[in-house]
């Protein structure tokens, strides 16, 4: 049997950092190694209460719903990485077209005065009866006047070959300008379509899932929670019967104490897909703010969270570190210490304390390596 819980209360083997302490010591959820998890009772009610003669249904056919709920909710997580994505690619390409929008009215703008300034030459040519410059010196009486003058011919004519490659180059820049736009405006509209897609499944699938529960009675609603902590309690009871918090030693950063700081901070506040504060947040849209608010931008989704941050062993990460799990990084957590993470779980949920081990990691990064 290993450590009492109260262990955990009393500070940690570890040292959870101080702005996640008061938090976190006060979840009774994390048990140490060894230590198992006993079922929640429901509370008994009185025989004279109307609900008491409710009969419950087998927890098979509970665990069925449960696991049902679970796969509607991965679903909509997963459409809402996609919306996330399509909706982070269309404030880029919008960013993109206005830049593009400037360069070219910018160019427009050169092109004009390099135009005007050939009329002025070709105007100037004119008035002298169109007889070059080198054929007007060499009717001249004067060797240095020739000779000054075929200076400023040598001058002229670099300048004119210079004035031709100028509007050349800029009519080609133009030319690209407007190709890069229509492109930008191309996939600007395909990302539109993917995130009306990504929003249509978000909210059927939700919208499955809260059908469901609306079918079940109060008790049912009631054993069904008891089912969820049983099986997140199963799991981290599994994890931490590794021994993994006996190989995870490692300090938090000066940034991941800022990241871990925010993260708290959030606690309580509602889930919302596709939020990122301040009132509400998704499971990637805290993740992505806790560590801007430590001055480390990084990207929006779990998934591009999963692609382009380190990644590091699972037993040397360490508390602002961000856990990635299912097999398609559909969910991102913070790690805060001692075998907890922070986390925005599901609609319906609020921002909480969880264990670590209690969902299938796929892996750690690291924001600031």
């Amino acid at each position: 049997m290993g450590p009492d819980k109260h262990d955990l209360r009393a500070g940690g083997r570890r040292g959870i950092l101080a702005a996640a302490v008061t938090v976190v010591c006060a979840v009774t959820v994390l048990a140490a190694p060894g230590t198992a998890f006993a079922a929640p009772s429901p509370t008994p009610s009185p025989s004279s209460s109307p609900s008491a003669s409710v009969t419950l249904p087998p927890d098979k056919d509970l665990e069925a719903v449960r696991e049902k709920l679970d796969d509607l909710y991965h679903d909509a997580a997963v459409a809402t990485d996609a919306y996330n994505a399509a909706e982070e690619a269309a404030e880029k390409q919008s960013a993109e077209i206005v830049d593009l929008a400037k360069k070219i009215v910018k160019g427009q703008q050169k092109l004009d005065g390099l135009k005007a300034r050939a009329g002025r030459a070709a105007a100037a040519q004119y008035r002298t009866g169109g007889l070059p410059d080198s054929a007007k010196l060499l009717l001249s009486d004067n060797p240095s006047q020739f000779l000054d003058g075929a200076g400023r011919v040598l001058q002229g004519e670099r300048a004119t070959k210079g004035l031709i490659r100028e509007l050349t180059q800029t009519q080609q820049d133009l030319k690209q300008y407007a190709a890069d736009a229509a492109d930008q405006w191309t996939r600007l509209e395909a990302g539109r379509k993917a995130k009306a897609a990504a929003k249509k499944k978000i909210t059927q699938r939700i919208a499955a899932a809260e059908k469901l529960q609306s079918t079940l009675e109060k008790k049912q609603k009631a054993r069904l929670a008891e089912l969820e902590r049983e099986a997140a309690y199963k799991a981290q009871t599994a994890w931490l019967d590794t021994g993994i918090l006996d190989e995870i030693h490692s300090k938090a950063s000066a940034a991941g104490q800022k990241a871990v700081a925010f993260a708290t901070a959030q606690v309580g506040k509602p889930y919302v897909w596709g939020a990122e504060g301040p009132d509400s947040y998704d499971c990637s849209g805290l993740t992505s703010q806790a560590w801007a608010s430590a001055g480390q931008p990084i990207p929006r989704t779990s998934q591009e969270q999963w692609k382009q941050l380190k990644h590091v062993d699972v037993k040397d990460m360490r508390p602002g570190d961000l856990i990635i799990y299912f097999d398609d990084a559909s969910h991102v957590a913070m790690y805060v210490g001692d075998g907890a993470i922070i986390q925005a779980p599901r609609p319906g949920r609020t921002v909480s304390i969880g264990g670590a081990g209690a969902m299938p990691i796929l892996g750690v990064v690291r924001p600031d390596a």
